[in-house]
Formats: structure tokens, sequence, C-alpha cells
């Protein structure tokens, strides 16, 4: 399995030579990944290289804390990845669809009106539920909430993984990837990007 690290910087459109239609696309900046940890089946049960980038300035003498951000990628059989080597854009290098991982932009509390697009109470006549989401409970039995009630809450701030994303381009000498629509997260936010 081919996969990379990197930083969201912003959107822009591009014109695909093929159609010579815009395309919107997600610029994302990609640090070459250094391997730091190689995980074995016989020691660990599974095959994983650990990679890290985005170098600190500051990180004292842990080294585990050299980079912004690590992350494991699985191996397949036969795939020699050792301690010690680096990972940069030219990976992925025909790989036409890749797999995406972030962490959504934070949103807050929200009620279940916008967190759910629950509809609105009576308006007038004295009707003092407007945006409250109504009956929660049960009776005598079970005499609780049930798991999974759809009730306000924190939104946004997750891990959210986006599949068959297509790579438009792929820019070797400034370390940079587009890839088509939206990729989760804020500006400046770490991705995983998987083939």
């Amino acid at each position: 399995m081919k996969g990379i690290l990197a930083r969201k910087i912003g959107m822009t459109r591009v014109i695909c030579s093929e159609s010579g239609l815009m395309t919107p696309v997600t610029l994302l900046e990609v640090s070459p990944s250094s391997v730091l940890e190689v995980k074995t089946t016989d020691n660990h049960g599974y095959a994983a290289a650990v990679l890290g980038a985005f170098e600190r300035k500051k990180f004292g003498k842990n080294e585990n804390k050299k980079f912004k951000f690590i992350k494991e990628l699985l191996l397949e059989e036969g795939q020699e990845i050792k301690k010690g080597d680096s990972l940069d854009v030219s990976t992925l290098e025909g790989v036409e669809k890749v797999k995406i991982t972030g962490v959504s932009k934070g949103r807050g509390f929200m009620g279940v009106v916008k967190r759910y697009n629950f509809s609105r109470g009576p308006e007038t006549h004295g009707s003092h539920h407007h945006r409250e989401p109504g009956s929660v409970g049960t009776c005598a039995k079970p005499a609780r909430i049930l798991k999974g009630k759809k009730m306000p809450g924190h939104q946004g701030a997750a891990k959210v993984t986006v599949q068959n994303v297509k790579v438009v381009q792929i820019d070797t000498e400034n370390n940079m990837i587009a890839l088509k629509g939206a990729v989760p997260g804020a500006k400046n936010g770490f991705v995983f990007i998987r083939e």
C-alpha cells in the first residue's frame, strides 16, 4: 500500500486539459515522510510502517516528538520499507484515486434543528416549543433514554475518511498534490493520503 502525510493549503481551480472544464481542487503540501519504525507480523501481529512528517523546530531529546504528524501505514506482503527511508509525493505517481483521512472542522455545540435538521415547533398561540428536541424518554419500561437518540451536542472535530478522491496533478518539484473536490479539515490541517 502506498501512502504519504500532507498538510491542507486550501482550494483553487484548474483547467482540465482533456475536457477544458474548470475543476475545483484542494492543494496539499507533502512533506517527505520519514519511516520511524517498521512493524512486522512476527513481532506485532501485523505489518506496518510508522511515518513521521513536518519536523518541529524544537523537540528536546525525545525523538518521538520530533515530528508534528505521525501515522501508521499498513504494508502489503512483499513490500519492503526500512527504518530511515523517506517517502515523498512521487510515491503516488501513477495512482488515479486515493483515500484521505483527516479531522473535520469543529462546529461547536449545536441544537437538534441545526445538527439533525429537525423541524421547528409552533411559533404562535403561546407555544414555548420552538427549537427543542421534544419528548426524549420512554415510560416505565425501560425508564431511560435509549442509546443513539438524536440529541443536542458537539458537532465536527471528528476523524473523517473520504474514498475514491481523484488525483488531478502531482508536482514533484514543489512537493504538492492537487486532489479533486474538498478534503476534510481546516487550512493547515494534517491529512493522511493512501492508495
